[in-house]
Order: structure tokens, then sequence, then C-alpha cells
């Protein structure tokens, strides 16, 4: 999971243009939006892109997308939930 993670964080920064942002300065349980790394709305669209590009895994309701973009943690949950289910 450390691994996945770490990748999460990487993609993170790269679709949303963190330039002075390092995968060192995402804490695991830092949210992602607003308060803590301060993503927008934007950056979720970015953010569903980029997980259906890497994983196969597309968020279809704002709901989903709420939980699984609180945190790296529960993004990389989200995803290793969902590649259980294949």
């Amino acid at each position: 999971m450390h691994d996945l993670k770490l990748e999460l964080k990487q993609l993170i920064i790269k679709a949303a243009n963190l330039e002075d942002v390092g995968p060192e300065d995402i804490e695991d349980d830092m949210p992602l939006f607003v308060e803590g790394l301060g993503l927008d709305s934007i950056d979720a669209l970015e953010l569903s892109v980029v997980l259906e590009t890497n994983y196969g895994i597309n968020i279809s309701d704002s709901e989903t997308a709420k939980k699984a973009f609180a945190s790296i943690n529960a993004l990389a949950e989200f995803i290793s939930a969902r590649r259980r289910e294949r």
C-alpha cells in the first residue's frame, strides 16, 4: 500500500501542477481539498481522469468522489477496494 500511496502523491502533484510540492510534503491523512493540500473542483476533474486512465476506476457521483478524495489514505483504500472487486 505504501507504493500505491507514493504513486498517488506523484500523480496528484503532476495532475494539479503543484510545482513547489513533493511527495514528502503530502501526509497520508492530510485533506486533499480546501484546507490541507488546497485542491479545487478543477483538480478533482483532473484526478478523476488520471484514476480512470491509470487504474480503470470511474468515480460516477459526487458523494463517492468526496469520500475517495478525502486524503491519500482514503484514495488508496478506494482504489484497493475497486481492484479487489474485479
